[in-house]
């Protein structure tokens, strides 16, 4: 039907990214809603938030930024809430967006904890603008709750997150994939990093799989004796964390641990889901430079090209 049509972007570059978030966060996270000869619109909504934004693309995106025009909807914000938001979301695009490269789900993983600790804490104040001075005191065991909530977001945005390296999302057959690398020095360390990306990101933990594999080697400063450790986690995924840690090896990377997280969409891949990890994965481990080498791609490039 020509309606139906017409809701498709004919950007590539959009449609992958619209897959993408609805397969990760749910039905309308990215709403196309059409397009003229310069330009797409769509609205993209936070995920667990009241807030929406209305965003338009250049017809060469990614090439050329979007832009974000406001916000669609505030819900049940407090006043001056959305225009906090937008300018929260456009600080982070102006530093996340790169020539050629999509944004949009860097862009909800960077804003969306961001967004929602300055939403607790306007909810939490509004709340106490309605509780009289003579009476705020007396009345402090009621705010309890969103003392210890508060507190909680606190000893959390105290704890640096690790440095994941994100790769793109891949989408096949409703199925999306993302790997996660790391840099890390220890076995605790690398454990800690699963551990807090697990506990800090809900879409991740309750995502179908969580493949992971590490490898990490040291050297005692007084001996000289080098140790190495290497192991791997299917989550559900049978065999997937072993070759995720071959292709490690066939990539000679040590100290990171990588997490391919892979949302199921109902429709059965077989082996090439093996595949799709993997591409993922490597995509994670050349963006965060710990590959030295990769026979494959350097096969036809000119001499001094990387």
């Amino acid at each position: 039907m020509p309606s139906e049509k017409a809701l498709i972007p004919s950007n590539a570059s959009i449609a992958d990214e619209l897959e993408a978030l609805n397969s990760i966060y749910g039905p309308q996270t990215l709403e196309f809603q059409g397009e003229t000869p310069t330009e797409a619109t769509a609205a993209l909504r936070l995920p667990d938030l009241p807030f929406s934004f209305l965003f338009t693309f250049p017809t060469h995106y990614p090439d050329v930024p979007p832009s974000i025009t406001g916000t669609q909807s505030t819900g049940d914000s407090g006043k001056g809430e959305g225009e906090a938001a937008v300018s929260i979301l456009r600080d982070l695009l102006g530093t996340l967006w790169t020539p050629g490269q999509v944004c949009l789900y860097d862009l909800v993983e960077e804003a969306t904890p961001i967004v929602q600790e300055h939403h607790a804490q306007n909810r939490h104040g509004a709340a106490e603008d309605h509780i009289a001075d003579a009476t705020r005191r007396s009345a402090a065991s009621r705010h309890d709750e969103p003392e210890i909530f508060d507190l909680t977001m606190a000893a959390a945005s105290s704890m640096p997150p690790p440095p994941w390296i994100l790769s793109e999302p891949m989408t096949v057959s409703k199925s999306t994939f993302i790997a996660r690398a790391c840099p890390v020095s220890s076995l605790d360390e690398a454990q800690e990093s699963i551990s807090h990306l697990l506990s800090t990101n809900k879409k991740v933990a309750t995502a179908t799989h969580n493949i992971q594999a590490w490898r990490i080697k040291s050297t005692n400063s007084q001996t000289g004796n080098v140790t190495t450790i290497q192991d791997s986690d299917d989550d559900g995924e049978t065999a997937a964390g072993g070759r995720l840690l071959h292709l490690m090896q066939l990539m000679d990377v040590w100290n990171v641990v990588v997490v391919v997280t892979r949302w199921y969409g109902g429709v059965k891949l077989g082996p090439d889901r093996f595949r799709l990890i993997n591409m993922v994965a490597r995509d994670a481990l050349s963006k965060g430079g710990f590959a030295k080498e990769e026979p494959e791609k350097a096969k036809g490039k000119g001499k001094g090209k990387k």
